[in-house]
């Protein structure tokens, strides 16, 4: 779906992800799924809060995954 949207959980990612990290994931998903680069005017408010819902579910997401195998377990 969307392609420059990278995986941020390790081992594919060798640290943490940082939060910008995690806000320009959400950024590129919210933008994908509305079909705006950047939102009008009338429109802003509503994409910026979908942006740092996403942004915040990612984080959460990465917080309680157990990645097998890797011997470590996300920490937030």
């Amino acid at each position: 779906m969307c392609r420059s949207i990278k995986t941020l959980r390790p081992p594919v990612l060798a640290e943490e992800a940082t939060e910008e990290e995690i806000r320009a994931a959400a950024l590129q998903y919210v933008r994908k799924v509305s079909g705006f680069r950047a939102p009008a005017a009338h429109n802003r408010e509503v994409f910026e809060r979908a942006v740092e819902a996403i942004a915040e579910a990612t984080a959460e997401l990465l917080d309680g995954l157990e990645v097998r195998g890797a011997g470590v377990r996300q920490a937030g």
